[in-house]
């Protein structure tokens, strides 16, 4: 585990990055944690865009996912690529990609980059979600 945060509970999965998976992610990170939870899910689906269109489909890749006793989530997602420079780029109008970063800073408290000897590590970590209105009982 990188960083601070203590740890509830951690899912993890390990898979081969393809672009059909990407949902299927998605829908493990809904069902464990047991909410809907639209920013992890973004942040999810921007990292593993970025292995597929950086590293390349069919990249080893784990998701660990980590809930916090304060209600806090962590994201990680390890893959095989090099380290690089992670920058949060301002595309132009028209252009169809480069938003990616963008969003993690936008959504995510803080979020970065490990470099290991076999690949890197990126992580988020997000604000705990407010629960959705509950319907007013009598």
């Amino acid at each position: 585990m990188i960083g601070e945060l203590t740890a509830e509970e951690t899912m993890t999965l390990a898979f081969v990055a393809d672009r059909e998976l990407v949902s299927e992610a998605r829908q493990a990170v809904r069902i464990y944690l047991g909410r809907p939870c639209p920013d992890v899910q973004l942040c999810l689906s921007e990292l593993l865009a970025n292995v597929i269109r950086h590293v390349g489909e069919g990249t080893p890749v784990t998701v660990r996912l980590t809930r916090a006793a304060d209600g806090r989530t962590r994201l990680e997602v390890t893959d095989s690529g090099p380290p690089a420079v992670l920058v949060a780029r301002d595309p132009g109008r028209y252009e169809e990609t480069g938003r990616g970063l963008m969003l993690l800073d936008a959504i995510a408290e803080r979020w970065g980059m490990v470099g290991e000897t076999d690949g890197k590590t990126v992580w988020c970590e997000l604000a705990a979600e407010e629960p959705p209105d509950t319907p007013r009982g009598f």
